[in-house]
């Protein structure tokens, strides 16, 4: 199968499950991305095609609400796992520690949260240093809402001149 076939063949997909179950369906899948710790589960694929057809504002608010409250379990590994990890001399854990305790957790978690980058390890330092679990909440949802937002806008403009470049859409 080429990757044209492949394109088209996840675009129909992502546009039946969008039709079926809209922003809730989004919602689920961001959660469950965000829910998994350290095993990357490519929800952004499924926000990318989402973009295409559903309003990109309300998409990447949704989104980041999931993937917000998705975040929750690696706070909570780290608020229930703190004593077992602080025991233990990592490098990491001290280069965190002192990001919280300078206050700079909030902005920590919001760029970790708007980026690829790792953001189990920030919801795990959070929970660990224990950060207020609102505050958490809220940094992630800017966070993942402005990369969803991103994310969104790229499907919605995106999508057909990617089709059309591969020879499958108008």
């Amino acid at each position: 199968m080429d990757i044209a076939s492949l394109a088209s063949a996840f675009m129909g997909w992502s546009q039946g499950m969008i039709g079926t179950f809209g922003y809730l369906g989004v919602f689920v899948v961001s959660l469950v991305s965000s829910a998994s710790i350290f095993l990357p589960v490519p929800g952004f694929l499924f926000i990318l095609a989402a973009g295409a057809f559903l309003n990109p504002v309300v998409l990447g608010l949704v989104a980041g609400a999931g993937s917000a409250i998705g975040e929750m379990t690696g706070f909570g590994l780290g608020r229930g796992g703190s004593h077992a990890l602080k025991s233990r001399d990592v490098k990491w854990l001290k280069r965190g520690e002192k990001w919280f305790r300078k206050g700079r957790g909030f902005l920590v978690i919001f760029a970790f949260a708007a980026t690829p980058l790792p953001d189990d390890v920030t919801g795990i330092l959070a929970g660990m240093f224990k950060y207020e679990w609102k505050k958490f909440l809220l940094a992630a949802f800017l966070g993942k809402t402005l990369l969803n937002l991103l994310l969104a806008f790229a499907g919605l403009y995106g999508s057909s001149a990617f089709l059309s470049m591969l020879g499958i859409g108008s």
